[in-house]
């Protein structure tokens, strides 16, 4: 269970939310460019700091202005999936994936074991020893899941997971997308601006509109309020 109360200072608003996520639960945030969708999910990964609130994962604390903890962000177990992917460009298939098992100093049998593993899950085996940027946007996709799946993360947070994956390719990816959040069995948030994608992706939606969530329910409850204006132009694309 994922639990956030996070406030922090904007250049234009305040952001002020209050979200909850439970295990094996996926919950997509909307709303316009700019209302704080991916700075929530970078103060739930760590990259940015709340000015106070309190973030929950499980038994631990992540962060707590009123108890002074912040765990770092790489110590949250935390897995961010960027919208540009983030992959390193000089590295192959498998380095990538492999990157932060060597971080956390996992040893190298075990680490290329769980590489391995992850590869033949996400169908990249075949391409383990190819340079990322030979990779068409889907393949680089499902690497940069691999990559965060890998270290069995607590946590999955994914913004605009699809934005880079050529249309034509769109549906599958998002159905292959789709069985691998809900296998990994923990709490999933997704940022998007694709109406399938909250669709097909979303147990729960959260409208957010300048750093706050003003909707929050089921996709047929969010979508149905056709009296906002962003959710009349989002559900009638």
């Amino acid at each position: 269970m994922l639990s956030v109360r996070a406030v922090r200072g904007l250049r234009d608003f305040v952001l002020d939310v209050t979200l909850s996520v439970r295990c094996g639960e996926t919950l997509v945030l909307i709303g316009e460019n700019g209302a704080g969708k991916s700075t929530v999910l970078n103060l739930i990964s760590g990259i940015l700091t709340p000015d106070e609130g309190e973030i929950t994962l499980g038994e631990r604390t992540l962060f707590s202005d009123g108890s002074g903890i912040d765990v770092p962000a790489e110590s949250r177990n935390v897995g961010h999936l960027f919208q540009s992917y983030a992959l390193f460009p000089h590295m192959t298939v498998s380095e990538n994936v492999a990157f932060g098992l060597q971080c956390r100093k996992v040893p190298r049998p075990e680490a290329a074991l769980s590489v391995a593993k992850q590869l033949a899950a996400m169908h990249l085996a075949d391409l383990a020893n190819v340079n990322v940027g030979r990779l068409s946007g889907g393949q680089r996709q499902r690497v940069a899941l691999a990559r965060a799946l890998v270290l069995e993360p607590e946590l999955l947070l994914l913004d605009e997971p699809l934005a880079a994956v050529d249309m034509r390719a769109q549906g599958a990816m998002r159905r292959e997308l789709r069985d691998r959040i809900r296998n990994a069995g923990i709490p999933c948030i997704v940022v998007t601006h694709n109406l399938r994608d909250a669709l097909e992706l979303a147990d729960r939606l959260c409208l957010v509109e300048e750093g706050r969530v003003v909707a929050d329910g089921t996709p047929e409850e969010v979508l149905g309020m056709r009296e906002n204006g962003f959710i009349a132009s989002f559900a009638g694309r």
